[in-house]
Parts: structure tokens; C-alpha cells; sequence
């Protein structure tokens, strides 16, 4: 019996963009940096259930990923802002076309 399988050559754009975005969080936080600057206890306040560890682990590889830019007032107490880079905003579009799919595909509970 022939296998009729087909096998296709892996895309390695999207392993890349898989391993910068596979964060349980990191597209959410991606979302909400898109809304405007925030400090890291306003951001870690409006996502919810996310620890300060992992929202400081996921905000550190999207710095390093070039995603997001973090800027620290020289002041007491230390005031740090994190906002997206050109190449965060870029990402924007496809997290608006992400939310529209979502809103006319997914089921919606009207408790959220």
C-alpha cells in the first residue's frame, strides 16, 4: 500500500515567529502595549493572573526579540515604562486581524 502523504519543507519564518510569540502571554501583552505605555504594575495589574516573574521573563524576550522597549526614569523610587518598537508596531495589524477573527469566529462569553 503507497502512502499518499505529502511531505512539506518546514517554514522557518514561522518556527521564528512561533518562538518569539510562545509565551502563554506574550501576545497579550503585545495587545495591551499596543494600547499605549505602561509601567510594569499597571500592566501586570490589567492582564490579571499573570505572576511578576513570568510578566518580567516574557517582557525581557520581547525586549530582546526587539519588540518592546523598556525606559527607566533615573529617579527614587525607579519608574520603568515599557512601550513597543517600530517592529512591535508593525506586529499591530495582525493583532487587530487576530482580535476580528477571534470576535467572528470564536464563541463569545458575554461575561468577559
Amino acid at each position: 500500500m503507497k502512502n499518499n502523504l505529502i511531505q512539506y519543507e518546514r517554514c522557518a519564518t514561522i518556527e521564528k515567529i512561533q518562538k518569539i510569540l510562545g509565551g502563554k502571554w506574550k501576545i497579550e501583552i503585545l495587545y495591551y502595549l499596543s494600547l499605549r505605555t505602561w509601567r510594569f504594575g499597571e500592566l501586570q495589574r490589567q492582564i490579571g493572573d499573570i505572576t511578576q516573574s513570568t510578566l518580567t521573563k516574557q517582557l525581557r524576550e520581547l525586549e530582546t526579540d526587539g519588540f518592546v522597549s523598556r525606559y527607566i526614569y533615573q529617579e527614587i523610587p525607579p519608574k520603568v515604562e515599557y512601550s513597543l518598537t517600530d517592529l512591535g508596531k508593525s506586529f499591530v495589524p495582525i493583532l487587530q486581524q487576530m482580535k476580528q477573527w477571534g470576535k467572528e469566529n470564536l464563541p463569545h462569553d458575554d461575561n468577559k
